[in-house]
């Protein structure tokens, strides 16, 4: 494991005084097609009845803010693909250029929040999560905005995340930060609001029940049920129960 970075306190405060305002710029930019949209539905309407203009202008802002989830998420997503890390596992000092290369891809994707939280589940959503890093087998449904570290996430065909599942690429521990590659087979089910810690393998058809934790490096074997905190095995994929 490499040696904490030198400075790392002063280069943390000065990169966070200049990623603050651009995270509000981003969404700014994000507005222009919703902006541009408005300007020319006002311009075409200014003879209308009011109450005409204003039905009018009232569908233009819901339809404005469509257009600026698309934006938000596209941006996002772009920059996202820049700077994502390629890699298996990992493990540095917080005080380390890899956690704020970790930080940045973190606030890109509170960024993108407010907006996938209306685009889950859909092929916005998924699209995003794939320029975010994210490998999606074909028919998968991925009914959460939370699903973090998208780099080191893999997630099998038919599979589905439940609403409001965490699935957290990531840890921090006292040597510093662990990063390990999630991967979730084809057909699984994880439920509602189950949290899925790092290293985590979960075989074909298993099923993660709802709030369940699965502890890191987790490994579910093909078509068993979990559930609990910590999550443990309540029926075999025979269909038994374990003894």
């Amino acid at each position: 494991m490499a040696s904490p970075l030198k400075g790392f306190r002063w280069i943390q405060g000065i990169l966070s005084l200049l990623v603050t305002p651009l995270g509000f710029i981003l969404w700014g930019v994000a507005a222009v097609p919703a902006i541009l949209l408005y300007w020319k539905v006002g311009d075409e309407t200014a003879s209308w009845l009011i109450w005409q203009r204003a039905i009018a202008i009232g569908a233009t802002l819901g339809i404005g803010f469509m257009l600026w989830c698309f934006s938000d998420l596209i941006i996002i997503g772009i920059l996202g693909r820049i700077i994502r890390p390629k890699l298996e596992e990992a493990r540095e000092p917080t005080e380390s250029w890899l956690t704020i290369r970790w930080a940045f891809l973190s606030l890109f994707h509170r960024l993108a929040l407010p907006a996938l939280k209306w685009m889950v589940p859909s092929f916005v959503g998924n699209a995003y999560y794939r320029m975010m890093g994210c490998k999606i087998g074909k028919g998968a449904q991925l009914n959460s905005p939370f699903i973090n570290d998208c780099f080191m996430v893999e997630i099998g065909a038919r599979t589905v995340i439940g609403g409001n599942a965490v699935i957290n690429g990531h840890l921090f521990e006292k040597d510093g930060i662990h990063l390990a590659k999630i991967r979730i087979g084809a057909d699984a089910v994880v439920g509602t609001t189950a949290q899925i810690n790092p290293g985590c393998i979960i075989g074909d058809k298993a099923v993660i029940a709802s709030r369940a934790v699965l502890p890191k490096f987790t490994i579910v074997p093909a078509g068993e049920i979990w559930g609990g905190i910590p999550a443990k095995c309540i029926r075999l994929a025979d269909g038994t129960k374990p003894e």
